[in-house]
This record gives structure tokens, C-alpha cells and sequence, in this order.
């Protein structure tokens, strides 16, 4: 398992993710989310959705792993969003997104 996924299994332990696509949402628009990710095997229009209201919202967005993989990672069924609800789980988790290499982890973050 990879470092990304391990981060946000342990910030899924002290309760600071939000998961399904109701309440990745509504992290976003309270205000409460500081990242989100979304599975690259997730729906175009899922993805549109939240690079769209992520970019609204000034939330750094990333596109990472399967939905099976984001949701064993969070030790939940299959999970095509999800949002990290602290900021220094999501400073952690963004390093480490942005040390993969993956060039599909796409962000917003220079808007903010």
C-alpha cells in the first residue's frame, strides 16, 4: 500500500475524511474540506463535478487510485470521492500526492 493511501487511512481513524459523493459535497461548500480526491476509475461527471466546484471553492483537487483502492484505505467499500478535513493531514497527503510522480494527481492548489 502506498504512503497516499496510508495517510488517508489514518486520517479516516481520527475521523478528518469525509466520503460518498453527498458528503464530499458538502464538505466542499461548508467550507470544512481542505482537499479532495477522486478516484481515477470514477465517472466523468463525477470528476467534472468536483474538479469544477473544487476549483469554485478554492479546494485543492486530485485525481488518485481506484475506488477500491480509496476505499480499502479508509476500510470502507468502494469510494469514488473523498475529502480530508484537516489541514495538516491534508499538507501531508498533498507532499505526498505531489512527490508520486503521478502526473494524473492533478491539482487546483496554486489558486489558492
Amino acid at each position: 500500500m502506498d504512503k497516499v493511501i496510508s495517510m488517508i487511512g489514518m486520517a479516516t481513524k481520527a475521523g478528518k475524511t469525509a466520503s460518498g459523493e453527498f458528503m464530499t459535497e458538502k464538505a466542499v461548500k461548508d467550507g470544512s474540506a481542505f482537499l479532495v480526491i477522486v478516484a481515477e476509475d470514477a465517472s466523468d461527471n463525477t470528476k467534472k463535478m468536483f474538479r469544477n466546484m473544487c476549483t469554485f471553492y478554492h479546494v485543492p483537487f486530485y485525481i488518485y487510485g481506484t475506488k477500491a483502492v480509496l476505499g480499502h484505505g479508509m476500510g470502507k467499500e468502494m469510494r469514488a470521492s473523498l475529502a480530508v478535513l484537516d489541514q495538516g493531514f491534508c499538507k501531508a497527503i498533498e507532499k505526498k500526492l505531489n512527490e508520486s510522480g503521478n502526473l494524473d494527481a492533478k491539482s487546483n492548489a496554486e489558486m489558492r
